[in-house]
């Protein structure tokens, strides 16, 4: 079988380094060599042990001879324009690329189960953790109710760092620059960008139903202070960026992107540094737990290379990996989606608050303010719950979800 990688970066090269070194393995998964034929990418590699580059995309989409392509570009342009042309084609796609995947899935798995292709996207979501096969084909015999986890390895480690050695966020970003988790421009990572498409593609696959990432509330890590960690330790929390995905009470999927209070007795409190975990919730399911590293070269390459394999046994047979259209009805506001909040309010604690848990601290630093710990509301109830706590004298300084009671 002969394949192409579009796009050597850290992904595209791992996917190379693979399939050279374990080609004996892959022969008897798979019944036949992996031959490498094009890889595309405009930069010039004059040390590869590879001499099959090249710039030019026709190169790979008029071989006849190669069968699937794997795409480790990463962004919408041109990822979306070459993967389509690809299949209409008649190739198999393997991507990496949470955000085509997120954006287009829809069309482009369409398209391949119209020519009895194959689009796969196994490294998407959670790296090297296999989560995207078992949701599409281990888990669909029950209705799941909740998808929900840690599913960017940057923010985990930031996280991480402000929790055990006590760093500021802009200390502990640092860190994961300086060790390569973090790009020079980590954006999409804190602000919680990667984590949406995720939970969006994560979403599709539990509840059958496109969702926008534009409509997914999102907000990241750059507003976790230290007084909120010192408050989830005194609670027994850990603080984590979940997406979270749900079955809403007004019928359509909700989904989200925000820091969490997370109990210590939840499993996802205790997954730190770069490793990520993936909770799914069903009615006759229970819990499933997914876990591991959630980013890094060789893991997302053997996911990649995991799914060019699945191809080739299914050369000619679609796998049956849908979701439907897009429609506006089927995703939800939240409006009615409640959660139990962390508020942390300046001045003098106050009493009456039914339903809700006063915090406070005995050091000197934290003599004027507190915190509380609400009953579950939705978020237009938190909204007069904090108005109503203003106009008594504090003044709200932060809050966050509580999640995973």
């Amino acid at each position: 079988m002969k394949i192409a990688i579009m796009g050597f970066g850290v992904v595209g090269s791992g996917v190379g380094e693979v399939v050279t070194k374990n080609q004996d393995i892959l022969v008897k998964k798979c019944g036949e060599p992996i031959e490498i034929a094009h890889i595309l990418d405009l930069r010039d590699f004059p040390d590869s042990e590879f001499r099959c580059f090249t710039k030019d995309f026709n190169d790979i989409l008029n071989d006849p001879e190669v069968g699937i392509v794997v795409e480790t570009m990463g962004g919408v342009n041109p990822a979306y324009e070459f993967s389509k042309k690809l299949l209409l084609a008649g190739k198999s796609v393997i991507t990496s690329n949470k955000e085509l995947v997120a954006a287009h899935g829809t069309e482009l798995l369409q398209i391949a189960r119209e020519r009895n292709l194959n689009y796969l996207f196994e490294a998407s979501v959670g790296g090297g953790i296999p989560i995207i096969r078992p949701m599409f084909s281990c888990l669909t015999a029950g209705e799941a109710t909740d998808v929900f986890g840690i599913l960017n390895g940057t923010t985990n480690y930031i996280l991480t760092q402000m929790f055990q050695k006590g760093e500021t966020f802009d200390n502990a970003l640092r860190a994961a620059q300086k060790k390569g988790y973090a790009e020079a421009d980590p954006t999409a990572d804190v602000e919680g960008h990667d984590t949406c498409r995720k939970i969006a593609i994560l979403s599709a696959l539990a509840f059958g139903d496109s969702v926008l990432t534009e409509r997914i509330p999102t907000e990241g890590i750059t507003k976790i202070t230290a007084e909120d960690v010192a408050y989830a330790e005194k609670l027994g929390y850990s603080i984590k960026l979940i997406g979270h995905a749900t079955k809403a009470e007004d019928g359509g999927v909700f989904a989200a992107v925000f820091p969490a209070f997370v109990p210590k007795s939840n499993p996802l409190a205790g997954i730190n540094d770069v490793f990520n975990g993936i909770i799914v919730k069903g009615e006759d399911l229970g819990d499933v737990m997914f876990y591991g590293r959630g980013a890094g070269k060789l893991p997302t390459a053997n996911a990649v290379v995991a799914d060019v394999v699945d191809a080739i046994k299914h050369k000619g047979v679609n796998i049956i990996i849908k979701w439907n259209e897009y429609k506006p009805e089927n995703q939800s506001e939240g409006k009615l989606q409640k959660y139990p909040y962390y508020v942390r309010f300046s001045g003098k604690a106050v009493s009456g608050l039914e339903g809700c848990q006063i915090v406070t601290f005995d050091e000197e630093e934290y003599k004027n303010e507190f915190a509380v710990i609400t009953k579950p509301m939705t978020e237009t109830a938190l909204g007069e719950f904090v108005a109503g706590v203003e106009g008594m004298g504090g003044k709200a300084l932060g809050k966050l979800r509580l999640i995973g009671e």
